[in-house]
């Protein structure tokens, strides 16, 4: 499954966009100016969409790629 395709899912289940998962953790305190924090650790975000949401681990790691900038809509 390509990248776009886990944010396709997920906006599926959760009825959120990549922009509003952003959104979301900026007001957690988890990123800033939709930077992620370098304090923040992989667990922390993972953790979060997994209680809050429901998101299995490999959707939340791609929630996590998105804030960290490791990947970006569209990527495959």
């Amino acid at each position: 499954m390509s990248f776009q395709g886990y944010l396709d899912n997920i906006q599926k289940l959760t009825g959120k966009t990549p922009a509003d998962f952003k959104s979301l953790a900026d007001k957690k305190g988890f990123t800033s100016k939709g930077v992620l924090k370098p304090e923040v650790k992989a667990t922390q975000i993972t953790d979060w969409l997994k209680e809050d949401f429901g998101l299995g681990h490999g959707h939340a790691m791609a929630i996590y790629a998105l804030l960290k900038g490791i990947k970006k809509e569209g990527s495959k």
